[in-house]
Formats: structure tokens, C-alpha cells, sequence
């Protein structure tokens, strides 16, 4: 008789629910991290003669050699340092979990955090403790040096601006992480392009110390290109792990080509953070709103007069204005939703929907 998935797949597998992409089409997406902006169509055109010349028929270079040298110029990667590229941050979180996954090993970060953390720890089969930030969502330190001391994680990772919060922790609190931890630990700055802190000058200081970058949220997230940047004794290993050709050619291609223009991208996030500070003030002056300060390219903010969040973002969504519900998924996010920073006419409109739903 044939065997069933319950009799095959792993448990902890069988127990997970599979990442949710709600549909967005015809909506207002303010849902997912996304630049908002085109790029100006002078370069979409070059881009379109780069696709007619691809070499679509061969495998493309499995080493991205010009696109890891156009990276490291690009964000003043140091030198000695290495570069592992992942179809997206995912892959990249992947890669480092599988190969920590030692019996008994532990993966560790905080709550809440990007979901993924979580999941991959399962899907590689590690432990995963994730400790609780403090209300306001800062890094309870001493939880974490705690926590550190009890599990002894194979790896750490902290999100720096971290999502969903959209707060950067503090600096010196995350050093002493680094400097307590008997593994390594990653710092994941998906959002650096909008936080103006980074980790990159401390990568020579902390010999345990990684860091993750992304230009999903720049503007490419359809190209899927994920970095991690480090010392080559750690990289040099994980290169291991990492699927032959998993940068396509057009990925290469594109990323390369636009990376050649780097003001587009920064006014791009300028202009973003603008709209930001507009927006934050803007869902300040609403009553029943309490807004998080954020660092990233979204806003979280909680519903405090008996406006149950998964009641407003469905009306908001029948207006076609998709945002993200987190409402149960952490008890700190109790009656929490979490709004992407668009163009300045969809910020309008959220803003209207939002104001005749409370």
C-alpha cells in the first residue's frame, strides 16, 4: 500500500503552516517591504538590451565574479573580506542553519522577529529559542545573555532595523551579544538602505560576526539577491552548501547593471524616508492609533480604542488597500498592523481608507 506524507515527512514539518502570500492583484500593495518606485525608464531600456544579448542558453557564472566586484564597491564591503551570494536573504539563512545543524544544536533570536528565522530552524531540523523583546520592542539584554548562557546557540540572528518592528536596537547592546556568544551571529540588515547604522565596520573587530544584506528592499526584490559578507573561514565553508548557478544570468545581469547607478537607488530611499516621517505624523494625529517609531520602510502601529486589527484590515482590503495583519501572531503584536511606505498618492489612499474605517 502506498505511503501517505504523515508516514514520510517529518513531524515538525507536517505541524508547520506554509509561508502566506495573500494575492495582491488590482490592490494598493502596502504589504511587503516593496520599493515602491520604478527605475527611471533610461535604464529600464538598457536593461532591456542586456536581456536581448543574455546568454539565456548557458548556465550563468557560478562564481557572479562581477557582480560580487560590483557589490563590494557598492557597499564599501572591507577588504579581506569574503561574499556569498543566495537567491534572496532566504537561501542565504538557510544555507548557515544547515550548516549548523549539529544533534542538540540551537538557533536563537528574538521575538518578535522575521518569521523565517523560525521556520528554517525547523526545516533543518535545529532547536530554535527566540527571546522576547522588552513593550517597547527594545533587546532585553539580559534575557538574551541569559538565554545565550543556557542554550549555547550554534547561531544568532538579529535583525538590525528588525521586523516587524521597524526599530534599530541598540549598537552597544548587540556587541555584547556578539562578544557572549559561543557560536556566530548574524546580523541581517535587509533594511540598512533606510537606517543609516550599519554593522559593516565592526566585521574585522568580531571574528564570529556575519552580516546580511538584501536589494529586495532597494528596489530589485524580483531579482531575489540575498549577500552575506564575512571572513573567509566561515564563508569558505558555507560556500559548501550553497546550490551550484543559484544567481541566475538575468540576476547577475541586472543587478550588476544597476548597481552602476547608485544615486538612483539612494534618492529612491530618500524619498521613501520622507514619505515616511510624513506618514508616521500623519497616522499620529489619528485617534485610537499608537505609532512606532521605525527606521525601516514600514510603519508598525498598534489600534488602542476597540478597533480590533483583523477587522480594520479587512475593510481596508475591501477598499483594495493591502497591508499586513499582525494581530496574533505575538503577543507583544496584539491589535498591531504593519503598513509598507509607498508612492505619496498611495499613502494618500491608505491613509483616507484608514481614517473612515476607525
Amino acid at each position: 500500500m502506498p505511503s501517505s506524507p504523515d508516514q514520510i515527512f517529518r513531524p515538525e514539518i507536517l505541524a508547520l503552516s506554509a509561508y502566506h502570500v495573500p494575492p495582491a492583484t488590482g490592490m494598493v500593495k502596502l504589504d511587503a517591504m516593496e520599493n515602491p518606485y520604478s527605475l527611471p525608464s533610461e535604464l529600464r531600456d538598457e536593461i532591456a538590451l542586456l536581456a536581448t544579448c543574455a546568454p539565456i542558453n548557458r548556465y550563468p557564472d557560478p562564481s557572479a565574479a562581477l557582480l560580487k566586484a560590483a557589490l563590494r564597491e557598492a557597499l564599501a564591503v572591507p577588504d579581506g573580506m569574503d561574499i556569498m551570494l543566495g537567491n534572496g536573504s532566504d537561501e542565504i539563512i538557510q544555507i548557515i542553519a544547515l550548516a549548523c545543524a549539529r544533534p542538540e544544536a540551537v538557533l536563537m533570536s528574538v521575538e518578535p522577529a522575521f518569521v523565517m528565522f523560525r521556520m528554517i530552524a525547523t526545516f533543518a531540523g535545529m532547536g530554535y529559542a527566540g527571546v522576547p523583546l522588552k513593550a517597547d520592542f527594545s533587546l532585553d539584554v539580559d534575557a538574551m545573555l541569559a538565554a545565550i548562557a543556557q542554550h549555547q546557540p550554534a547561531v544568532i540572528f538579529i535583525a538590525y532595523p528588525n521586523n516587524p518592528t521597524g526599530n534599530l536596537f541598540d549598537a552597544s547592546a548587540i556587541s555584547r551579544i556578539i562578544e557572549s556568544a559561543p557560536g556566530v551571529v548574524v546580523v541581517d540588515e535587509a533594511y540598512h538602505a533606510f537606517a543609516d547604522a550599519s554593522f559593516m565596520d565592526k566585521l574585522a573587530q568580531y571574528s564570529n560576526l556575519l552580516l546580511m544584506r538584501t536589494l529586495s528592499k532597494s528596489g530589485l526584490a524580483g531579482l531575489r539577491l540575498g549577500l552575506l559578507v564575512g571572513r573567509r573561514e566561515w564563508l569558505s565553508q558555507l560556500e559548501k552548501l550553497r546550490l551550484p548557478y543559484n544567481v541566475g544570468v538575468m540576476t547577475q545581469l541586472i543587478a550588476e547593471k544597476v548597481l552602476r547607478y547608485p544615486d538612483i537607488l539612494l534618492q529612491q530611499a530618500v524619498a521613501i524616508k520622507i514619505e515616511r516621517a510624513a506618514m508616521s505624523e500623519r497616522l499620529a494625529a489619528l485617534d485610537g492609533i499608537d505609532v512606532f517609531p521605525t527606521d525601516a520602510n514600514f510603519i508598525l502601529f498598534r489600534l488602542t480604542q476597540g478597533n480590533e486589527a483583523s477587522q480594520v484590515f479587512q475593510r481596508l482590503k475591501e477598499r483594495g488597500i493591502l497591508i499586513k495583519n499582525l494581530d496574533g501572531s505575538h503577543p507583544l503584536l496584539k491589535n498591531c498592523l504593519r503598513v509598507t511606505v509607498g508612492t505619496p498618492h498611495e499613502n494618500a489612499q491608505f491613509l483616507g481608507a484608514l481614517q473612515a474605517r476607525l
